[in-house]
């Protein structure tokens, strides 16, 4: 790969982007460096997580100089993510039920206390998550809960998280389609380690302050690679996004 770095383009993920304590959301990362992707209509981006992201740290974007589609995230001398346009074929099953949906979120693992043996005390699986951290004062707070063979949740946005033309922006909606994939694992008892891909296809922007649905579901396990489907839809039940996550190794679940 030749890289260029001739443009000079770096960029931040600030610290209440975290998913980990100390690391940035898997998600809302990968949202952010796909924002680099020159994508036709018919592409979506592939983020491959390679470490750790850091917060409050500028990062160098390294573009292909053979192939200015596909490019680099460089913190220093690691290597954070890979992207590159893609292809996403994904058969997405109906939506569950709203008001089931609805009724369904005070059983989400994500509001269940010392769930995570790794953080006693505290509310949730990934209690300062800013997809899913109940502790996150400025998370995004979707609790997806166990709904007719799904996960699924409703996600209530806020007016303040819209860009100029009032839209949510993208790296909100990739935030948002990250982490139920792995609750749908942990509702058949499974609970693997951290996001090592991440592809998505945004076919529809939802204007801040409406009201989503967010689902996902187990495709494959393949190794220590665990594949999962999400989706995003309005409040008619018309599908947004879609996405595809797949998770790396397994640890012991203990609820």
């Amino acid at each position: 790969m030749s890289q260029s770095t001739t443009n000079n383009t770096r960029i931040t993920i600030l610290e209440r982007f975290r998913g980990p304590p100390t690391s940035g959301h898997g998600g809302y990362v990968s949202g952010r460096f796909a924002a680099f992707a020159d994508l036709t209509t018919d592409d979506s981006a592939e983020v491959t997580l390679r470490s750790p992201i850091p917060l409050d740290q500028s990062m160098s974007v390294l573009f292909d100089d053979d192939n200015p589609r596909n490019y680099q995230i460089q913190d220093r001398d690691t290597l954070i993510a890979e992207v590159r346009a893609a292809r996403l074929s994904l058969e997405v099953p109906d939506p569950p039920d709203w008001a089931q949906t609805r009724a369904a979120e005070s059983r989400s693992a994500a509001l269940m206390p010392n769930i995570n043996p790794l953080l006693p005390g505290q509310q949730g699986f990934h209690p300062i998550c800013f997809c899913c951290g109940p502790e996150h004062p400025e998370g995004l707070h979707i609790f997806v809960a166990p709904v007719d063979r799904q996960v699924s949740a409703i996600w209530e946005t806020k007016t303040e998280w819209g860009d100029d033309a009032g839209k949510l922006p993208q790296a909100l909606l990739w935030t948002a389609l990250d982490c139920p994939g792995q609750y749908a694992f942990l509702a058949e008892g499974i609970r693997t380690g951290l996001l090592g891909r991440m592809t998505a296809k945004v076919l529809t922007t939802p204007r801040a302050g409406s009201s989503l649905q967010v689902t996902a579901w187990t495709i494959a396990i393949e190794g220590k690679k665990h594949l999962a489907g999400s989706a995003l839809f309005d409040d008619q039940q018309t599908l947004l996004a879609y996405a595809t996550t797949l998770w790396i190794g397994r640890q012991p679940l203990r609820l």
